[in-house]
């Protein structure tokens, strides 16, 4: 039996038709760490260098984009990087995705939009996720063949892409957070099975027995490692599981990330050169291949190493995942959400001053995880021979007052782990 929160549930969203999201974090991911082996053992370093290089000529340009620090240590200051997963048929593979046989969906849409925020020192890591038929008002945006697309009101967030690329998602989601936007990345079907093949797999949890005709995913009750196809049907699932909503599939999306995040950051990545040399190698292929796509200063060799060293060592516990919280639009019938955007302030705000945060609110909104416990941990957070536990906090990190964000905000920690919940 499924145990429920008593906490209200602010928005669910309807059984919409053919969603096909992907999760791109794992790109991003696989890019940073990778270049943090090239620069710190030296293992492929000049090939890694070229092989960046040479792929920062097809890079996208992003407003403001300007030249980043020489050193090849972290970042200095904080940064927002935009990651959107696309949903077009262009280069993919007709056996694994039988609806691009039938041309029905023209276009390419960004069906997962998240932006993740790297704070200053202490570093902590916040994941936004945007639910992809929440309704923003889109920016004038340059075509990807020239020209203008106007701007719209009341739109479906997942249209910008469609009306400029990735400069446009950029753009729609600066305009709605009054975040800048420093890095971009968007990623393909394809481009997600490789990652994840790369990574070699990611352990998720399954609360019951659950099975889509949709995605052609089945999984029993229990424990799975998942790679390639069934990881990015792992991360397109959302009937069968939860309220079969997109918001159900964000918090499936959010327990993927922060168990992947746990394996990057634990010694069977970052101490496998290897491992690490064949995500970095499986990313640049992807650029070349049309399935990643990068935005000028992320296709950096210096940008990449600067973010991987900012991300390397952030405690679990200060890297959130969040949905932007939003409301059903009245007479909508279910079909469109509202951002909540006094909710989303408070986060934003609390961003900005780099204050730790403090969820109040569900794991999901669409009943699509329950949190059942946190990780073991590392060989770093053990007991020392005395029995006393390692410090988990950076020095002072428990005199600062924490942000506890609205309810109305759903979400996880990376020291939380969450089971995916079947639906009823």
């Amino acid at each position: 039996m499924r145990i429920r929160s008593r906490r209200t549930i602010v928005a669910r969203h309807a059984h919409l038709q053919s969603p096909h999201p992907v999760l791109p974090l794992a790109a991003m991911f696989g890019v940073a760490m990778l270049v943090v082996v090239a620069s710190a053992t030296g293992v492929a370093a000049f090939s890694v260098w070229n092989a960046a290089s040479a792929i920062a000529d097809n890079a996208v340009v992003l407003d403001g984009d300007g030249a980043i620090p020489p050193s090849l240590g972290a970042i200095e200051g904080g940064a927002n990087i935009l990651i959107a997963g696309t949903d077009t048929c262009e280069g993919q593979d007709v056996k694994l995705f039988p609806r691009c046989a039938n041309h029905d969906s023209p276009g390419e849409r960004n069906d997962v939009t998240i932006l993740v925020h790297i704070s200053d020192d202490p570093r902590r890591v916040t994941v936004v996720s945007f639910p992809r038929d929440m309704l923003v008002d889109i920016p004038s945006c340059l075509k990807k063949n020239g020209g203008e697309h106007p701007g719209s009101r009341s739109t479906e967030i997942n249209t910008s892409y469609f009306n400029g690329g990735l400069g446009c998602t950029v753009r729609t989601v600066e305009k709605l957070t009054g975040e800048k936007i420093q890095f971009a990345a968007a990623i393909r079907w394809t481009g997600v099975i490789r990652m994840s093949d790369a990574i070699g797999g990611v352990d998720v949890c399954v609360a019951g027995d659950i099975s889509d005709g949709h995605t052609g995913l089945s999984l029993t009750a229990g424990e799975h490692t998942l790679q390639g196809v069934e990881a990015l049907q792992f991360l397109r699932i959302r009937h069968g599981i939860g309220d079969g909503s997109d918001l159900g599939r964000i918090s499936n999306q959010q327990q993927f990330m922060s168990s992947m995040v746990r394996k990057l950051q634990s010694d069977a990545v970052l101490a496998n050169p290897s491992a690490l040399l064949s995500l970095a190698t499986t990313a640049m292929s992807q650029v070349s291949e049309g399935q990643l796509v990068l935005s000028s200063g992320l296709a950096k060799p210096a940008s990449m190493v600067q973010l991987a060293m900012a991300l390397k060592s952030v405690p679990h516990q200060d890297i959130v995942f969040v949905q932007y919280p939003t409301y059903y639009r009245p007479g909508s019938a279910g079909s469109d959400v509202m951002p909540v955007t006094d909710a989303a302030d408070e986060l934003f705000a609390a961003l900005r001053e780099n204050r730790p945060l403090t969820l109040t609110g569900e794991a999901s909104q669409g009943d699509g995880v329950e949190v059942i416990g946190e990780p073991a941990p590392t060989a770093s957070e053990a007991p020392d021979a005395a029995g006393t536990p390692a410090p988990s906090e950076p020095p002072g990190a428990a005199e600062e007052e924490r942000v506890e964000l609205p309810p109305v905000i759903a979400g996880q920690t990376a020291d939380q782990v969450t089971c995916t919940q079947p639906q009823d």
